[in-house]
């Protein structure tokens, strides 16, 4: 009873996908950015009413260093009021691009792991379904405009590495002691606030909204080569958005979304931290059988 019969609600989909964390770390003067290759990936999947399964492949160009990868992200609405959002990444190799004259490297050394989730109660029951969005499916519920909000919470760790200093020698240069940084921990738990929305759209289109601003208070340990400290600052701010817009034509379907997660702390001595989570995905679908009139 448990398993939806009807082909009507199911389709096989082919994909592209984006999906990088990457962090920054800058003082009044200057900034390094730190960017994974093989961003991008190819691959297939199965929807339904109830759920999407997506199996991706990761491309890599051959004249580029590879970037170790592990990323899972994930959001679903429980009992149509509980908006839950689950991210695992852990990352092996980045690229090291600065805003001042010393030449992009890559480090295969530097390794990043962030985990976290988001909780948020909507006032209202949230009158749409994300699977059956990206399904392309109908919506249940006749109404062409929704939009409720919220209040939740949100646990983020932080935490990143390298053999030696995230900077090289010669980067180094620019940065004050404290940014010379080994090894950084920081384990986040705060307040979230934000909004969901659905818009039915002339011609068969539908269009999705969420934004959600937090702020936590975090535990942060920073390893130098010789010493370690832990920040005054205890303060972590957040902004998240996603947007999501699918069109369906009879048995065809196509679903585009785009998701960031953009977080900022301060290492004291002039250093403030940024990270960010994007994710994109482009998806054409086919139905296995046609919706009876």
């Amino acid at each position: 009873m448990l398993v939806d019969r009807n082909l009507e609600n199911y389709s096989v989909r082919i994909f592209s996908n984006f999906k990088v964390k990457k962090f920054t770390i800058k003082d009044g003067d200057s900034k390094s950015k730190f960017v994974p290759n093989n961003r991008y990936g190819l691959g297939f999947g199965v929807a339904s009413e109830k759920f999407i399964i997506d199996l991706a492949f990761n491309i890599k160009n051959p004249n580029k260093a590879e970037t170790k990868r592990f990323d899972l992200q994930a959001t679903t609405i429980l009992k149509q009021q509980h908006y839950v959002n689950l991210y695992i990444q852990t990352y092996k190799g980045f690229n090291v691009k600065n805003d001042f004259d010393v030449p992009t490297v890559f480090r295969s050394d530097i390794r990043s792991v962030t985990f976290g989730i988001n909780y948020l109660y909507t006032f209202d029951d949230v009158a749409f379904s994300y699977s059956q969005l990206k399904a392309g499916l109908p919506q249940k519920r006749n109404k062409d405009i929704y939009i409720t909000g919220g209040l939740g919470v949100f646990g983020v760790y932080d935490y990143f590495s390298a053999d030696a200093t995230v900077f090289s020698e010669e980067t180094s240069a620019y940065y004050n002691e404290a940014a010379n940084i080994k090894r950084y921990n920081g384990r986040a738990l705060g307040l979230l606030a934000g909004f969901v929305s659905y818009f039915k759209l002339p011609e068969n289109i539908t269009a999705t909204f969420n934004f959600m601003p937090g702020i936590a208070l975090i535990n942060k340990t920073i390893t130098l080569e010789e010493d370690s400290y832990r920040p005054s600052n205890v303060m972590l701010y957040k902004i998240d958005f996603h947007v999501g817009l699918g069109y369906s034509y009879k048995r065809y379907y196509a679903s585009l979304t785009y998701g960031n997660g953009f977080y900022s702390t301060n290492f004291n001595n002039d250093n403030k931290y940024f990270f960010n989570l994007s994710n994109a995905k482009l998806a054409i679908g086919y139905k296995l059988k046609a919706k009876r009139k």
